[in-house]
């Protein structure tokens, strides 16, 4: 078994499903999103999109797009949160946090399909 596949791999399915478990809950109720989960899908992608950049196959630069998008997306949500509270200090309004909740599920579609690609890659290694 290669420890560093299984490092790799870990990364992205964590940045997955952290993201999964943010984007759950009620859109419009901040209470169902916490901050700090949202702070740690950042730092978990930005490791997974760290990971990716060694692989210089076709597969990888896929790997890394997606990686790249999810982190924008991520990123973007929480520039917009942190404006919101301490900019505009207009607060957690349901509109502004279905669009923090529709930026996140931005970067889950993309993390998805990075767990996707890599699953169908491990496969097609196997034949």
């Amino acid at each position: 078994m290669n420890f560093e596949k299984v490092v790799f791999g870990f990364f992205i399915v964590l940045s997955l499903t952290l993201n999964f478990g943010f984007f759950l809950g009620e859109m419009d109720n901040p209470e169902h999103h916490n901050v700090f989960e949202l702070f740690a899908i950042i730092v978990v992608n930005f490791i997974a999109t760290g990971l990716k950049l060694g692989d210089r196959s076709q597969i990888g630069a896929v790997l890394l797009a997606t990686s790249l998008v999810a982190d924008l997306h991520l990123v973007a949500a929480a520039t917009y949160w942190t404006v919101v509270i301490h900019v505009t200090e207009t607060g957690l309004t349901p509109d502004v946090m279905v669009s923090i909740i529709s930026l996140s599920g931005g970067a889950l579609l993309a993390n998805f399909i990075s767990v996707i690609i890599l699953v169908s890659d491990t496969l097609m290694s196997r034949l």
